[in-house]
């Protein structure tokens, strides 16, 4: 549930770049300014699981966010391979199913168990923030978002997994269906003080956290500030 953690605990930042000084710089001043950081596919593509261990060296949790989607045995086997890393977080796409997602939360748990490592959430992306209605419906897939997100939700819970990633805007609904334990991480977190960028569905910090949010990810507005401690800190002073 949310008022278990800590403000600064609920912010991770995106470390969206491929240069590995830059990413173990921007981790280390940020370890303990905030709760995380997540290494995305640019990231992994790059550097791999030795570029999340040097990262990780830094202190902050590790959000591995690669969103897999492919046939059970194989998304199995990928949680597999990275949960020895001790992530906190690590994310599969909820559209591939239900027995993907069993199969990735139990791959996940047996190997943290063998690796004397924590388990990590494993956690299921339902709709991304990117993404509009009208995105939706030209790839064929009708309905509101938030239906959708919610029905999404739902079976990510019945496959035994922590959490989703969904919008701020369908915290509400995703709770009265999966309830308070139910992890929700939330993209597309803009303070009020910076710009949209490519986001299309977006609440301030504060906001996220008054809907129920448990952790957001915010990239740009800290790690293209001047100031990416300061600008951290500014937005962790606003949730209090």
């Amino acid at each position: 549930m949310t008022d278990k953690l800590a403000p600064h605990d609920r912010i991770f930042c995106a470390i969206d770049t491929t240069d590995l000084a830059h990413a173990i710089d921007l981790a280390s001043n940020l370890s303990g300014v905030i709760g995380g950081a997540k290494l995305g596919k640019e990231f992994f593509a790059a550097h791999g699981p030795q570029g999340v261990r040097e990262v990780a060296k830094a202190g902050l949790p590790i959000f591995l966010d690669v969103k897999y989607h492919d046939i059970p045995n194989t998304v199995a086997g990928a949680i597999r391979a990275v949960t020895p890393l001790g992530l906190k977080i690590v994310n599969v796409h909820a559209t591939g199913g239900f027995e993907m997602m069993k199969r990735a939360g139990e791959a996940a748990r047996e190997t943290a168990d063998k690796a004397g490592v924590d388990a990590p959430w494993v956690i299921a992306v339902t709709v991304l923030t990117s993404l509009d209605q009208g995105d939706l419906d030209d790839v064929g897939l009708a309905g509101p978002i938030s239906e959708r997100v919610v029905k999404l939700a739902e079976l990510t819970q019945k496959a035994g997994l922590d959490g989703v990633v969904c919008s701020a805007q369908e915290i509400t609904a995703v709770r009265a269906a999966c309830g308070p334990d139910f992890k929700l991480i939330t993209p597309g977190i803009r303070p009020a003080w910076s710009s949209s960028d490519d986001q299309k569905r977006i609440v301030t910090p504060r906001d996220a956290v008054a809907m129920g949010t448990d952790v957001m990810v915010i990239g740009r507005p800290i790690t293209k500030a001047d100031d990416p401690v300061k600008a951290a800190k500014r937005i962790v002073d606003e949730l209090f």
